[in-house]
């Protein structure tokens, strides 16, 4: 059952990049796996899902949301999240929002199913599938920490996996912002380096 497993490992690897408890937004949540691994650890959790017995599974952890995000409108309109967690679901339409959702200085952690996975398993139709580079074209205007694209035994899966940063203007280093100062150009500047 989706939900019941551990955190993904790849979530867990990337959980010290969100702000101090922050809100986090679980993405078609299940039965909420990644709002269990976040809530002990500080964190404020909402999961939004279209299945009315995973939402009844995950109201005692957080904010539960029941919606249909494919084909009703965003129920968080107007809010944003120190991190927005989406494992194992790919619904293109909604990748802008996805990323939007990110607050300054918040976190994308996105991991689902890639293209080369239809030869050994499901998902296999290419509606469910990310080509290769999707996820970092979706999420250019964030720092991409971190990005794999590639094949996992046990369950031999193909995936796309990223963690990314909104970067916040107070992060910028003042030194290197703007222009083209020691060697550093204006896209270089509002970069920063963090812990692998």
């Amino acid at each position: 059952m989706h939900g019941t497993q551990d955190a993904s490992p790849w979530v867990q690897r990337w959980s010290h990049l969100l702000p101090a408890a922050c809100d986090v937004l679980d993405v078609a949540c299940g039965h909420g796996r990644h709002m269990k691994w976040f809530a002990p650890r500080g964190h404020r959790v909402t999961g939004v899902d279209r299945s009315q017995e995973a939402i009844a599974a995950v109201a005692g952890i957080g904010e539960a949301v029941q919606a249909d995000i494919e084909n009703g409108p965003w129920p968080f309109a107007g809010r944003t999240f120190g991190a927005v967690v989406v494992t194992n679901y790919l619904w293109r339409p909604l990748l802008p929002t996805l990323v939007a959702s990110v607050a300054p200085g918040g976190v994308l952690i996105y991991e689902t199913f890639a293209a080369g996975n239809e030869t050994v398993g499901k998902p296999s139709r290419p509606d469910f599938l990310l080509q290769p580079g999707e996820l970092l074209r979706a999420a250019a205007t964030l720092q991409v920490v971190a990005y794999e694209d590639g094949f996992l035994a046990s369950p031999d899966r193909f995936v796309q996996r990223l963690a990314a940063v909104r970067v916040e203007l107070s992060q910028v280093d003042p030194q290197h912002s703007g222009g083209n100062h020691g060697g550093h150009s204006s896209a270089q500047a509002g970069r920063r380096r963090y812990t692998l």
